[in-house]
């Protein structure tokens, strides 16, 4: 899938276990966690053993520091087979982290970067409210100091792995007199007094993957939990949203190259007016179409994931990864489900699942319209 792009001996070898481990591992039970809802703790834990959620993660805390490429190649194969399980490997490394190793304390490295590497504790993300999305410097989650901690009460909404979660990179409002310099940003455990997880969302795609409330009352978190200084919580936000959307562009990839997969095998065995459909010019230039918009898309995550390993601004190429990549993967979608015909309608057959799953691409890590918003000012200021 990715003979056109200069990769490395090691990176073709954590891209090949990450497909042959997820054909044999995941996809046998891809559709079924979907349909039940079910969190798959057990390719989670097995992921783990993999070194796929310390990817990042430098060596001397146990992880792998493969960078960002590596994880993309992981994480594209993870999404070809199941979005779910992809999607939390994905906010784990890049969302959850990825902050810890490049703001967190000596003390916040050396607690909980080495339980991260080795999946003990799962990672997860909050900064979204419920009046607070793609305006996230709204955020009004408070948090008040108290001696050695803060006091927190409010609560976050849309939290990825939020019901699964050990660990939460959490965005807390801690001036109320500033909007964006008011934020602060700190990692708290799940079983810390007075956090709990509140309402389980009902998802239509991703529904192996749990999306919840996370609920503050009274909760007290200490002061040295902390990530860089008070007041940086939505630049460190925005630093770690770059990765977040390299991680959904992958994802999107992988969603896509699933939709184009299913749609050539179904192409070369439908037949119709007494021939496979493959032979209709009308299902070869979908299927074209398709594979040329994802091929593009590959090239801009990877290349944006190169930046971010080599430490240079990515912000703008982060965001038209994730806009072309996901705009993409609704495409590419949806035409599967039209080369499938009736049956792309059905549960029986996977292309629907994609379908469900690709539309969240445009929505979350900030929507399409925030994404041109994004790209824009860095061509025009603002």
């Amino acid at each position: 899938m990715s003979s056109f792009f200069d990769l490395s001996d090691e990176e073709r070898m954590i891209q090949q276990t990450a497909r042959e481990f997820a054909d044999s591992e995941i996809a046998p039970v891809a559709g079924q966690n979907d349909a039940e809802g079910r969190f798959p703790k057990d390719i989670i834990a097995k992921l783990s053993e993999l070194g796929f959620m310390g990817m990042l993660i430098p060596e001397k805390y146990g992880g792998s520091a493969l960078g960002n490429l590596c994880l993309v190649l992981a994480l594209e194969e993870i999404n070809r087979v199941c979005a779910s399980t992809g999607v939390t490997m994905s906010v784990h490394n890049s969302l959850a982290t990825s902050p810890i190793i490049k703001f967190g304390s000596d003390y916040v490295k050396e607690t909980y970067l080495p339980r991260l590497a080795t999946g003990e504790l799962l990672g997860a993300y909050a900064l979204s409210e419920a009046e607070a999305g793609s305006d996230a410097a709204s955020l009004k989650c408070r948090a008040v100091k108290d001696g050695d901690n803060f006091v927190v009460n409010g609560t976050k909404s849309w939290v990825t792995t939020g019901a699964n979660a050990d660990l939460y990179v959490v965005m807390l409002r801690t001036d109320p007199e500033q909007r964006a310099s008011g934020i602060s940003s700190f990692v708290v455990e799940r079983d810390t007094p007075g956090l709990s997880v509140g309402k389980k969302e009902d998802k239509l795609g991703l529904r192996a993957s749990s999306t919840t409330e996370l609920v503050f009352e009274d909760c007290r978190i200490p002061a040295k939990n902390m990530l860089g200084e008070e007041g940086q919580g939505f630049k460190i936000a925005m630093a770690t949203l770059d990765g977040g959307r390299i991680g959904i562009g992958t994802q999107a990839v992988g969603i896509a190259q699933a939709c184009l997969d299913a749609s050539v095998s179904y192409a070369k065995e439908r037949e119709q007016f007494g021939k496979k459909i493959g032979e209709f010019q009308a299902i070869q230039w979908k299927i074209a179409d398709m594979a040329t918009g994802i091929n593009a898309a590959r090239l801009m995550v990877y290349r944006a994931a190169r930046l971010r390993d080599e430490d240079v601004p990515h912000t703008k190429e982060a965001a038209m990864a994730k806009l072309f990549a996901s705009e993409m993967a609704n495409r590419a979608a949806r035409e599967a489900v039209q080369i499938h015909g009736g049956a792309g309608y059905l549960k029986d057959f996977p292309v629907e699942r994609y379908y469900r799953d690709a539309r969240i691409t445009e929505i979350y890590e900030g929507t399409s319209e925030v994404q041109r918003i994004v790209i824009s000012r860095a061509y025009l200021g603002g």
